[in-house]
């Protein structure tokens, strides 16, 4: 079993939702902060979701901030524990007012 620290960086370019990271295989993801900074000078909405691939690709949200102008926030207030295939999907208000990264460390069994 080995612990594997990443990030995954983001752009929201658009106002779908975005697969900004997505489980492996075999893997469990400790998500341990999702930073997002508003490069925007007004107000921006953003929420998160995640899909679990274990209950039929049920999605979930798990997040619904509003970040101020020209800020960063961390929107994970604990850690988020994604199994195998789960995927975790941001959406902004506005596209190209939110970017971020995502630190997290993958366990392989």
């Amino acid at each position: 079993m080995a612990n594997t620290y990443k990030n995954a960086m983001f752009d929201l370019t658009a106002t779908t939702k975005t697969s900004v990271y997505t489980c492996p295989a075999n893997t469990t993801a400790l998500i341990k902060t999702i930073q997002v900074t508003n490069i925007d000078s007004g107000n921006q909405e953003l929420e998160s979701f995640v899909t679990d691939s274990s209950n039929s690709n049920a999605e979930h949200e798990i997040a619904h901030v509003t970040i101020a102008s020209k800020t960063v926030d961390n929107i994970a207030k604990g850690t988020i524990v994604l199994e195998a295939g789960d995927v975790l999907k941001l959406q902004a208000a506005t596209a190209n007012k939110i970017a971020g990264i995502i630190s997290l460390v993958e366990i392989d069994f």
